[in-house]
């Protein structure tokens, strides 16, 4: 029922999205920021997001490296695979892909596969928190301080307890044991979070930076609105309820953080999805590349275990 719920809200929103691109003249005022930028500004954006996807492939590369036939492209091809599935796949039913690819290109188990996803998307969602109390409008700043140190305890403790929590017995039943073993690969996953912390703040540097960049030329506005409105779609990203694919949350994030800084909702609206089209478009011209071109997984044959 919850599940029906969720897919509910999440068409509604969409359709909510869509039902207002029909009224009036919205499409064509996406189309007209987007021919408003110039190319070489756009080539700007694209460059950026290329060196976000090696740094996202060099964070997972740097975790699995240590198994010897984990080679740095091969995993490329899967971040990018990845990041395409979950950019066009509804419900983020694309996350799926990440576990299985690991499992199927490269023999990690599934348990495994797993928890390094739950890491990667921790991490990610404690970059974003902790750079949102530096954006978030009239916050003072005690405020500010004590929400990134709260982000911050949340970031340490979850490694800690991984680490430390004691291993399910046996006979401790079938729900204790797959959380014992999730829990165990959770700390292997953790085990490197020192650069694993490094890779993702410099992806983050580099994604938000371009999308800020981005939404200022979209909307002839400065660079302070871009990136409060970059981390608006971010921050729209880790809501429980999301658009399909995406749609009418990311947008609906993006403008209402954009609002403070004099942009009226429906600019903010438009330049959003023309944002969130630069973004899929990225997407998927990146993981047809890359399944197409770069070599796949050296160990292809590998087993599918699932423990």
């Amino acid at each position: 029922m919850k599940t029906f719920l969720t897919r509910t809200a999440a068409l509604l929103l969409s359709a909510g999205l869509l039902f207002w691109l029909l009224q009036g003249q919205h499409w064509q005022g996406v189309a007209a920021r987007i021919a408003q930028v110039p190319p070489w500004q756009i080539a700007v954006a694209v460059a950026a997001f290329a060196l976000t996807y090696l740094l996202r492939a060099g964070r997972v590369y740097d975790e699995f490296r240590h198994l010897g036939h984990v080679g740095y492209f091969g995993v490329l091809r899967l971040t990018l695979a990845h990041n395409a599935a979950i950019n066009i796949l509804p419900f983020r039913s694309g996350e799926a892909a990440f576990p299985l690819l690991l499992n199927r290109w490269f023999g990690v188990p599934t348990a495994r596969a797993v928890a390094a996803l739950l890491w990667l998307r921790l991490q990610d969602a404690f970059v974003v928190l902790a750079l949102a109390a530096l954006v978030w409008p009239d916050l003072p700043v005690w405020l500010r301080a004590l929400w990134i140190a709260a982000v911050a305890l949340a970031a340490w403790l979850i490694p800690a307890w991984a680490r430390r929590h004691p291993e399910a017995l046996p006979d401790s039943g079938k729900l204790a044991n797959l959380m014992g073993k999730l829990r165990a690969a959770l700390a292997e996953s953790t085990r490197g979070s020192g650069r694993s912390w490094l890779w993702t703040v410099a992806n983050w540097s580099v994604k938000l930076a371009a999308q800020a960049w981005l939404l200022a030329a979209l909307l002839n506005a400065s660079l302070a609105t871009g990136i409060a409105g970059a981390m608006g779609v971010e921050l729209a990203a880790i809501l429980p309820i999301q658009g399909v694919a995406g749609f009418g949350t990311y947008e609906a994030g993006g403008a209402a953080l954009m609002r403070p800084h004099g942009i009226a909702l429906a600019d903010g609206l438009q330049a959003a999805l023309a944002l969130h089209l630069f973004v899929i478009a990225c997407a998927l011209a990146a993981g047809g590349l890359a399944l197409a071109l770069l070599p796949g997984p050296k160990n292809p044959e590998a087993p599918e275990s699932t423990t």
